[in-house]
Parts: C-alpha cells; structure tokens; sequence
C-alpha cells in the first residue's frame, strides 16, 4: 500500500508565506493563517512543501489505507489558493461568495471576494465536526 506523501514537515510557514510572489495572495495566505490558528487553537505547520495545516487527525478507510492530516489546511496555488477541510460545511456556501468547489476542497481566488464571517464559520464548524469524531473510519 502507497505511503501517504501528505506529512508534517520542519519547513518553515513563514518562509513559505514570505516566498509567495502575489502580494494579494500573500496576505490571503497571513489572514488565513490567523483564521485557522483561531478555529483550530494550533499553530501551522507545514505539511509537505506547499500545505500549511493546522492540527491533525487520524483517519482509516475500509480498505485498510489509514493516516494522518491536518484538521484544516490551505495551499497558496498560481490559480487560486485552495482549502482543505471545510468542504463539510456546505449549506453556508451560498453566503460565502466567488469560490469553486473540487473533490473535497474549496478554492478562492481573492480572499477579498468571499465573506470572511461566513468563512470563519465555516473553519470553525469543520475543526469541530473533525474534532467530535476523533479517528474516522470511511
């Protein structure tokens, strides 16, 4: 069975932020971190080379493949900058404002288009759901 590639790493979240060319984006990227920071009462940690995470459960699927991420997670991309674990709060997504949606992440663009209460909300209510279930089994 393949390894999981996703691991928390000694890189450093500063220099990650800092490394981001867009100065849009990288103040999207400062503003989430304290977002997720609030929401999930843990620092960042970078997790592989382009993933700052927050946290971490463990997860085990029926197959047997089982391992650990981050409770919540966001990756600054060239398109867009893209978050992981908030896909499970849904019905706020029609108050969110200008994202799109992939298999099982949220991606923004501009932080400035999306409502930041509502966003907020939504990290919050993620970090609790994970948090209640401990270690899932899917």
């Amino acid at each position: 069975m393949a390894e999981n590639k996703t691991k928390p790493t000694q890189l450093s979240v500063t220099a990650f932020i800092n490394a981001i060319t867009d100065p849009a984006r990288r103040l999207d990227a400062k503003t989430l971190v304290k977002v997720m920071q609030e929401a999930s009462g843990e620092k960042p940690q970078m997790w592989g080379p382009s993933i700052i995470g927050f946290g971490s459960y463990h997860y085990k699927y029926e197959s047997g493949r089982e391992g650990d991420m981050p409770i919540v997670a966001f990756s600054s991309r060239k398109a867009a900058t893209v978050l992981y674990g908030v896909a499970g709060a849904r019905e706020l997504l029609p108050k969110l404002g200008k994202y799109t949606t992939g298999k099982g992440c949220l991606y923004i663009k501009n932080l400035a288009d999306v409502d930041h209460e509502v966003l907020q909300t939504m990290v919050a209510k993620a970090v609790a759901v994970t948090r209640m279930r401990g270690s899932q089994t899917a």
